[in-house]
């Protein structure tokens, strides 16, 4: 068997088996790649909200299942149709899209028609199949965002695999593929804001303070940030933040008003909560617009004053993924990096695959921003 069709026996994975955790470091197979596959030496991998709500099953992915959505790593192997990447390629793992739905056809894959079959359901779309086994050939759900990069190696599509300049610091990139991209993206691909403009982040997580640093490269001049954690705030005015607000001691929408003499022209929320939304809304200057990107829970109703939208002709949209189209957009977002103007890696913590679950339960209590995970195979 040529190495381009060997399997990879017997390394490290993150296997959730029941809804709540925990991650459990087993020892797995990945089958060959298939003729558009990509086979994958992870680096790193961020860990993303998204993944503690999948281990949840607030997301209902099968279980068990390898998670990890956020992958960073060096191109092993490819199959026969490949022409996108080689070995030896770095490259960032980013959601799967069809390709061939309306809004891919358009140039917006985040909103893939077959989103939930490509990145949710546990298995090859096409045909149900899996790419990932336990030791005893047990059935392991994967696919998950085109990826399960919590392991030493993934296997993605072509489709999801985004190739990367060397210079740049591998295990740092993997965020950039989600959590990153969403706030970036929201405020630059969705939002489209521009210099002198006003912008208001309703959360200040990764996302949210991503969203910022996006703001602050644009040039937007009024920056607000708001949220109860004072340590995020505080970051966040490093960041480029002009003004934070602590919703516990202060009414957010109105200080917004005050400052801005009627409203921000963009809101974005992080939350998914949906007091906070409305508060978003409330935020907008007329004719402005809000950008929810935070997850809900399940049947949460959103309550707006239809009035206010209505008279003030506010506008509110939902946002997946930044709308970004990941191979322009990540490219781009690690240049702004490099020269200086998205400083992404302060929201970043570093953990060793074996405290993976440590990482997770520092993200659900706030205390690290972004958890990275060092997965490293080696050669």
């Amino acid at each position: 068997m040529s190495d381009q069709l060997r399997s990879f026996d017997n390394f490290q994975a993150a296997v959730v088996r029941q809804k709540g955790g925990p991650f459990q470091l087993e020892s797995v197979t990945l089958t060959p790649p298939r003729e558009y596959e990509v086979v994958v030496r992870i680096v790193a991998t961020g860990m993303c909200h998204t993944d503690m709500i999948a281990r949840d099953q607030v997301f209902p992915v099968p279980h068990p299942i390898v998670l990890g959505h956020e992958g960073s790593g060096v191109v092993e192997a490819v199959g026969a149709h490949v022409t996108k990447v080689q070995p030896g390629d770095h490259v960032v793992l980013t959601f799967l899209s069809c390709r061939h739905c309306r809004a891919c056809q358009e140039g917006h894959p985040a909103y893939c028609e077959n989103f939930n079959a490509h990145n949710f359901s546990g298995q090859r779309a096409e045909d149900g199949s899996h790419a990932l086994c336990g030791h005893d050939h047990s059935l392991l759900n994967d696919r998950f965002f085109g990826q399960s990069s919590f392991g030493a190696y993934a296997i993605a599509n072509e489709r999801n695999v985004v190739k990367v300049r060397k210079d740049a610091p591998l295990e740092l990139l993997g965020p950039l593929g989600c959590g990153v991209q969403t706030g970036a993206g929201t405020v630059l691909n969705a939002l489209q804001v521009s210099a002198g403009q006003s912008f208001a982040a309703f959360g200040g997580g990764a996302v949210g303070l991503s969203a910022v640093m996006a703001a602050a490269a644009v040039r937007a001049t009024t920056i607000f940030v708001v949220d109860v954690v004072p340590s995020r705030l505080d970051l966040a005015l490093t960041l480029g933040a002009t003004h934070v607000i602590n919703s516990k001691e202060q009414d957010a929408v109105a200080v917004i008003r005050e400052v801005t003499g009627g409203g921000v022209d963009f809101a974005m929320d992080s939350t998914g909560i949906p007091a906070v939304i409305r508060n978003a809304v409330l935020a907008l200057r007329p004719r402005g617009t809000a950008a929810v990107v935070g997850a809900s829970k399940p049947d949460s109703v959103l309550d707006l004053d239809a009035l206010d939208l209505l008279q003030n002709s506010k506008a509110v949209r939902g946002v997946i993924e930044g709308d970004s189209v990941p191979d322009i957009f990540i490219p781009r977002l690690i240049d702004l990096y490099l020269a200086g103007h998205f400083p992404f890696d302060k929201l970043v913590k570093f953990y060793p695959f074996e405290q993976i679950n440590e990482a997770a339960e520092d993200s659900e209590k706030g205390v690290t921003l972004k958890p990275i995970i060092r997965i490293d195979a080696g050669t």
